[in-house]
């Protein structure tokens, strides 16, 4: 996986919130929403605060709510203030001789992690809400049949 689970239960908060900018939602309700851990989804949403990519306010009429501009903030400015995506820089095996030269498998998983952080940085959160697809970010809808709700 390219991305860790921290960070993508990072991306469902910022994509769910920036969705919804009147609201104002506990961690416990946003928990349900996007399906994450509460207590997880509690230590996730501290640096995304302290990024200034959300807001935190306790009290009756508190919550965690998006800032900013969708068109502006990006997939990887979400990734990156949660669990940055890391490059190879110098052999990570250590030999001497390589120092900052990659051999051809290094820097080609290097390229290729430089291409994700490219597709990240290119993509804004408002791309993702304003997609047309028959399944948009995190919303549930009734299933056929049974009643149930499930996710799209």
């Amino acid at each position: 996986m390219i991305v860790s689970q921290t960070a993508e239960y990072a991306l469902r908060a910022v994509v769910w919130l920036a969705g919804r900018p009147d609201a104002a939602l506990t961690t416990k309700a946003l928990s349900a929403q996007i399906r994450v851990p509460e207590g997880y989804l509690a230590k996730v949403m501290l640096p995304l605060v302290r990024a200034r990519l959300v807001s935190s306010q306790r009290g009756r009429n508190g919550g965690f709510r998006f800032l900013g501009d969708p068109a502006k903030t990006t997939v990887f400015d979400v990734i990156d203030s949660v669990d940055p995506l890391q490059r190879i820089l110098t052999c990570p095996l250590g030999h001497a001789s390589h120092g900052k030269r990659l051999c051809p498998l290094h820097r080609r998983l290097d390229q290729a992690m430089g291409m994700v952080q490219k597709a990240f940085r290119e993509t804004s959160v408002a791309d993702l809400l304003a997609e047309s697809t028959s399944s948009p970010p995190l919303c549930a809808r009734k299933s056929r049949g049974n009643g149930r709700r499930a996710t799209a």
